[in-house]
């Protein structure tokens, strides 16, 4: 349950300098002030580990777009076109009678209901992490439990995957091989609201972006940031913990993400999945009372003068000495605070010197 290994630090470099971003969702508006990524105490740290392999080299997807890591989500809302922007009269609006609805108009309906549910309230389900979890492998397995389709980078339609059913998927020379079908090289996976699909052994929430690059394949899981920490919580520490020190690692875990989501390590994903960054298991090891530190600290991270700090951490003050010079957390050192009475703001500030703990803040006007 515990992570026993190495924490690697980012490269030296990865310092941001906007002072305000937003990141902009349906009727809300996310405001990160100073979003500055910060090494503990300005100390320059290296890896402790060799680079993994990155699909650097994306050009061979034999399209004429842009790399996959910013090809459009098929559910991100169209551009007007130039036509569509003139100023025209509008009639005021009506309230629609549920009874008139539909049979489909009442299902979009129920699914819109469902998504919203899914995400909730919190901040952080506003922040959509994009996360590696299949690394430039020769084959996948894949399905959905209740269904899915795929798509293409345009967000067409190209098959339904019925309900339980399970593909084999590999790379096929500049292709995707999916069970039967011969897939382009860059393929979403969209699942309904509220429901996760599967790939090898674990179960995933969010959608699954597949790529096809120099013979191997690429999975990367875009999820929220609230159902991402939900997973990382709960495969780092045991649930079991007193709350302070899971709040904690709560809020280390979101702020050593943040610092991923604002210079990611590949143009294709923010981060990785394994120890090498933060273990994200998908739902296998989800707790109701990890869920709920990450809910009662949603949006907070570890702030250095208005920056995000990467807030390292390994399971033993040893381990903390060994690969960061002792700057980070211990996460049994911060479950024994926990033990003495000290609050969950009390254990970061011991184990992050000078920081204090700032808030993403939801703004809806």
């Amino acid at each position: 349950m515990l992570n026993s290994m190495k924490r690697s630090p980012m490269k030296p470099d990865k310092t941001l300098t906007p002072n305000r971003v937003r990141q902009m969702e349906p009727l809300l508006w996310v405001v990160v002030p100073l979003i500055g990524v910060l090494s503990l105490l300005g100390m320059t740290l290296s890896r402790q580990q060799v680079q993994p392999s990155v699909p650097t080299a994306l050009t061979p997807v034999p399209t004429a777009t842009p790399l996959p890591a910013v090809v459009p989500s098929p559910s991100a809302t169209p551009t007007p076109s130039p036509q569509a922007t003139k100023p025209t009269a509008k009639p005021s609006p009506k309230p629609v009678d549920p009874n008139a609805l539909t049979e489909e108009q009442k299902a979009i309906n129920r699914r819109a209901k469902a998504a919203f549910a899914s995400t909730g309230s919190s901040v952080d389900a506003l922040i959509e992490m994009h996360v590696a979890i299949a690394e430039g492998l020769p084959s996948l397995t894949i399905g959905a439990p209740t269904g899915a389709i795929l798509l293409n980078q345009k967000g067409q339609q190209l098959h339904q995957l019925p309900p339980g059913t399970v593909y084999n998927a590999q790379p096929d020379g500049q292709a995707i091989r999916f069970g039967d079908w011969q897939l382009p090289a860059v393929v979403w996976l969209e699942i309904p609201p509220g429901s996760v699909f599967q790939m090898g052994d674990r179960t995933y929430r969010g959608r699954l972006l597949l790529v096809a690059t120099d013979g191997k394949l690429w999975g990367v899981n875009h999820v929220n940031l609230r159902q991402y920490l939900y997973s990382v919580v709960a495969s780092e520490v045991s649930p079991s913990w007193k709350m302070e020190a899971l709040k904690a690692q709560a809020v280390a875990a979101r702020s050593y993400a943040l610092t991923y989501y604002f210079k990611p390590v590949s143009p294709l994903f923010h981060m990785g999945a394994t120890e090498y960054y933060q273990v994200y298991s998908g739902i296998e090891r989800e707790a109701s009372r990890t869920s709920a530190a990450v809910d009662a600290t949603a949006g907070e991270f570890v702030s250095y003068r208005g920056g995000i700090v990467e807030s390292l951490y390994a399971a033993s003050d040893d381990i903390v000495a060994e690969a960061f010079q002792g700057k980070g957390m211990s996460q049994l050192g911060a479950l024994a605070l926990a033990e003495q009475g000290y609050s969950y703001q009390q254990i970061l500030s011991n184990y992050y010197p000078k920081t204090g703990v700032a808030r993403i803040e939801a703004d809806q006007d």
